[in-house]
């Protein structure tokens, strides 16, 4: 998992906060790629284009992946007024909305976003709406985690960004790794790392990717014959084991090429091909353009 969001680049804008009293809604509009969340302190009512209403309590994280408009409210019936006019007034990191209160509101939240170019790696796994609740096995580390940002972002202690984005990602591997345990058959790579044969071949592609593997070797590391290897990896990952294992390679090529951390014929040895032509032509055909010619367009978007 680490390897995957690694890959990703992942990229952290936490807040504002938000504290409210009395009758209140907020509509938020699309957001590229994942917005995550929780409860410090009371509930409120989580409304996602297309779902059932979801009620929130203290203690409960929640997560959208590519998420249509949605709503956070005091109750599903109050009439919700856009939120970036309201998070524009934010001071110190926080909005407020009603008076002070004991019972208010406290939710802390996120954006994370990811590298368009490899960033489908995940959000194609990812359901609209995560939630988990404080009662849930995987709640009460949430529930903790919510707290630890939810207190960095109120304080102005020194590395208090750099701490923020590192609680943030954390608390996204959590929030997934509740999401593959609440799953009866999750495909892809996340669900597939908890399957003990697939797992265990999937943690040996990505330790050594160089490696020319096949799928006797790749069966035999699965304790599985050829055939019932290849079946558990496809109906688990989504698509053949070797496949996956060239999607992997051109995953990590292509973020080499966008930062130009090595060059083509690095990248060809370093992902497993014997010779550049060899890495060309699979680059090609999975990406649609040469290793060069992705590379000169990564470099005219960066300047």
């Amino acid at each position: 998992m680490a390897d995957a969001i690694g890959l990703l680049r992942p990229r952290t804008v936490i807040g504002p906060s938000l504290r409210a009293a009395g009758e209140w809604a907020l509509r938020f509009d699309p957001f590229p790629h994942v917005r995550i969340g929780g409860l410090v302190q009371g509930t409120c009512w989580l409304l996602l284009d297309g779902h059932e209403p979801v009620r929130l309590r203290q203690g409960d994280t929640f997560m959208l992946g590519n998420p249509p408009p949605y709503v956070l409210a005091s109750s599903p019936d109050v009439p919700p007024r856009p939120a970036d006019p309201v998070q524009a007034r934010a001071e110190d990191g926080l909005v407020r909305i009603g008076p002070e209160s004991p019972d208010e509101l406290y939710l802390c939240a996120g954006h994370i976003a990811f590298d368009d170019r490899n960033a489908a790696l995940l959000t194609d796994l990812l359901p609209p709406l995560v939630t988990v609740h404080d009662t849930d096995p995987h709640g009460r580390p949430l529930a903790q985690l919510i707290e630890l940002l939810a207190t960095e972002v109120g304080s102005a202690a020194p590395g208090g960004p750099l701490v923020q984005n590192h609680l943030a990602q954390i608390l996204l591997v959590h929030m997934l790794r509740a999401r593959a345990a609440a799953t009866d058959r999750p495909t892809g790579w996340l669900g597939a790392l908890n399957e003990d044969g697939v797992g265990a071949a999937l943690r040996a592609v990505h330790a050594d990717i160089a490696h020319h593997w096949s799928l006797e070797e790749l069966a035999e590391i699965g304790h599985m014959s050829r055939s019932a290897f290849a079946h558990a990896f496809k109906s688990h990952v989504g698509i053949p084991p070797l496949e996956y294992l060239i999607q992997w390679r051109m995953s990590l090529a292509r973020d080499a090429l966008a930062r130009g951390t090595q060059s083509v014929s690095e990248l060809a040895r370093a992902t497993g091909y014997r010779s550049e032509s060899a890495f060309s032509t699979a680059f090609r055909r999975v990406v649609g353009a040469s290793p060069s010619q992705f590379r000169n367009q990564a470099r005219e978007v960066v300047a």
